[in-house]
């Protein structure tokens, strides 16, 4: 008998139209190499995933900014066209919170993780920050101001720099400019951000800022069960980030750490949590206690860094566990590493002598990786282009001449000339 359950197909949603998304790509391969029929909802202009040979078909996703309900309806409809049960990986905020309001509705064409904490609970910031102070779960101290002043005051209280974060940031508007984290530098600045409180569709987070530093950002991965128990994952150190400090993986490393998975398992078995989850941690140097800054109720894109010795990975846990098939007994490969090509192509050369998964490149699936490394060079081209462009049309400064009918500039002014 097969390991996985070949009869069942699998549906990777996708909402979020980033094409550069490589964990989508690898939940694809994951499954797919097993003989698994994988079904991708997202879109599929310019992403090197629908080139994949393990993709069976590639479906429209729904429009951005579609209602929970309207996500469901775009799925019932994938799951007419599919015809029979199919297990139901979402892979983005979005697609998860969308999946947990709508779990009953979905429930008679999906496989689905039994009833749980709702990934809105988690996904959410600010429910995430009174959760952890609930539990006693590490936390950087979080205000929520209500008005500009208190913004700004925040910024005082908590000191400079701090970390500003959107409590629901798979609601923000696209081409908005607003970006779900960033590193506040002073109170104007935090002020500014509360201004856009509306156009952003959810509360401003102000938090204290950890510094990051050698080993103390970690994350964990895992499945949790339909008894809570956390199989599959493991935890990993993020050597390299994109963008450098506060990004996503570029370069990480299955390290063991005993105490990042305590707090894990017992965040998840409080909470009552069935399914995938993605944590990130960050370890505080004045203290060594490892804080929670993020939970993803979905894969995070670098999971395949956690295949073990069974190539048991989270979404293989996944489909196992809603099969009722048994999930199998690996050992960890601890020393393995994960690299994104294109935000690390120097470390994606370095020898790598306890294994390697890379992002993109697959030597049984090579298409993906050449689609993306043509993208790519074509957004950094443009990229390059539009600054080579800004600081061309930039106004030359203005020099102030030595000469009795020239009047000289304040300091303001010569700031705004600039």
């Amino acid at each position: 008998m097969p390991l996985l359950d070949t009869r069942v197909p699998a549906v990777l949603l996708r909402i979020d139209r980033n094409p550069f998304h490589h964990g989508t790509l690898g939940a694809v391969r994951s499954l797919g190499r097993v003989g698994i029929d994988v079904h991708v909802v997202a879109d599929s202009t310019g992403s090197p995933v629908s080139g994949s040979r393990f993709v069976r078909e590639m479906h429209p996703p729904p429009p951005p900014g579609s209602s929970a309900r309207e996500i469901a309806d775009a799925l019932r409809r994938v799951a007419t066209r599919i015809t029979r049960p199919a297990v139901l990986i979402p892979m983005d905020d979005a697609s998860a919170v969308a999946v947990g309001r709508m779990r009953e509705e979905l429930a008679p064409s999906y496989l689905l993780p039994a009833p749980g904490a709702l990934p809105e609970h988690v996904a959410d910031k600010a429910e995430l920050a009174a959760v952890c102070a609930a539990l006693d779960i590490p936390h950087p101290v979080t205000l929520v101001p209500d008005s500009p002043a208190q913004a700004a005051d925040a910024a005082r209280r908590l000191g400079l720099p701090l970390v500003a974060k959107w409590s629901r940031p798979w609601l923000l508007p696209a081409g908005s400019g607003l970006r779900s984290t960033v590193l506040v530098n002073s109170a104007r600045q935090a002020r500014e951000l509360y201004l856009r409180t509306e156009e952003a569709d959810s509360p401003l987070l102000l938090q204290a800022y950890l510094p990051p530093g050698p080993d103390r950002d970690w994350f964990i991965h895992g499945y949790a069960d339909r008894s809570c128990v956390v199989r599959g994952g493991g935890t990993g150190r993020k050597q390299r980030a994109w963008p450098r400090g506060a990004g996503l993986t570029a370069v990480g490393c299955w390290t063991a750490n005993p105490q990042v998975r305590a707090l894990a398992e017992r965040l998840t078995g409080e909470l009552g949590y069935h399914g995938i989850f993605d944590l990130d941690f960050r370890r505080c140097g004045a203290t060594g206690r490892y804080h929670l800054l993020d939970f993803n109720p979905r894969p995070g894109a670098q999971f395949r860094l956690f295949s073990d010795s069974a190539g048991l990975d989270v979404v293989r846990a996944l489909h196992l566990d809603l099969t009722h098939r048994p999930l199998p007994e690996g050992a960890p490969l601890v020393g393995r590493s994960f690299v994104v090509e294109n935000y690390a192509p120097l470390a994606a050369l370095r020898p790598a002598p306890r294994g390697r998964e890379l992002a993109w490149h697959a030597p049984d699936d090579p298409a993906p990786g050449r689609a993306m490394r043509t993208l790519w060079c074509r957004h950094v081209s443009r990229r390059l282009r539009e600054r080579l462009c800004a600081a061309l049309s930039a106004p030359a400064p203005t020099h102030v001449v030595r000469q009795a009918a020239a009047p000289s500039l304040s300091d303001d002014e010569k700031a705004s000339s600039c």
